[in-house]
């Protein structure tokens, strides 16, 4: 799970815009409640991002789990770089 200390790097990281725009990628499914918060946070932050449901795309989980090697969302991966596995400490499986 995400620690507060990382929540608040990401946050930080958010705001201040240090994220590519164009390699932004979410995981998560339409039933996390915790993947739907990370993309209000982003979209309210005007970040724009890829979304992956890995529960409607096969081929997504496998990436999911390749690059975080969890089976845990929301993740936050930037240019194949795990920023973020959960939100706020708080996560759910797939």
């Amino acid at each position: 799970m995400l620690t507060a200390s990382i929540s608040h790097m990401l946050i930080g990281a958010i705001s201040r815009g240090a994220m590519m725009t164009e390699s932004l990628e979410l995981y998560g499914t339409g039933s996390c409640p915790f993947t739907s918060e990370l993309r209000q946070r982003l979209r309210g932050e005007g970040r724009p991002f890829v979304e992956y449901d890995v529960e409607k795309d096969p081929e997504a989980h496998a990436r999911l789990v390749r690059i975080t090697g969890r089976t845990m969302v929301p993740a936050l991966i930037d240019r194949g770089s795990v920023l973020a596995v959960g939100w706020q400490g708080r996560g759910c499986l797939v």
